[in-house]
């Protein structure tokens, strides 16, 4: 059995009162990884910049 199986499995034995807090707990895992995801891209943009902003960088994208 896989762990979203297992997950799975454990919520269907958790009562109902307690489910709130479950969702809530997913929903922040959730944002969780939207925020690493972005923090990756903010770090990457400042890395490339550079690049993008070179005069070589625009002669090559003009034609489009």
């Amino acid at each position: 059995m896989g762990k979203k199986q297992a997950i799975i499995k454990e919520i269907g034995t958790i009562p109902d009162p307690f489910l709130d807090e479950v969702l809530d707990f997913t929903r922040f895992i959730k944002t969780k990884i939207a925020k690493e995801k972005l923090d990756i891209t903010l770090a990457s943009e400042s890395s490339l910049k550079k690049d993008w902003l070179s005069k070589g960088e625009d002669t090559f994208w003009s034609h489009l």
